[in-house]
């Protein structure tokens, strides 16, 4: 069987990736969805975003290509000590191959997310004035 090739943006994704992205889109938290409805219609400044977005070993929530913005929405495990070594790892990964990562609990997207969108949107204003 021969491998799908996928464009760089993916930065080697395999065929498993991509299949988790898949149903992990198909299954999103509530948080998720209250930012993706956000999101998906986000064309501030030319800025579009993907959801659970597959980049190499790791399934970004959303993601925009132009910015190389990743955008994290934790819930309670990411509070494990276990959990935040792999995001550290994780974190350390994107930094490496040019991408910044924000996260955001669960929390302030249900109850604080006018911050929430004005730190996603300072964040574009600075990466469209480069």
């Amino acid at each position: 069987m021969k491998k799908a090739v996928y464009p760089k943006i993916f930065h080697g994704a395999s065929n498993l990736i991509f299949e988790n992205a898949r149903l992990l889109r198909n299954n999103q938290t509530e948080t998720e969805i209250i930012l993706w409805n956000i999101l998906k219609e986000y064309k501030l400044k030319g800025f579009k975003f993907r959801r659970q977005h597959p980049i190499a070993n790791y399934i970004a929530d959303f993601y925009c290509h132009k910015a190389k913005l990743i955008i994290e929405i934790d819930g309670e495990y990411h509070n494990d000590k276990d959990q935040i070594l792999k995001d550290k790892e994780r974190t350390n990964y994107f930094v490496e191959i040019g991408m910044q990562e924000i996260r955001f609990s669960n929390n302030e997207i249900l109850f604080e997310l006018e911050n929430v969108l004005d730190v996603i949107n300072n964040l574009i204003g600075l990466k469209n004035e480069k």
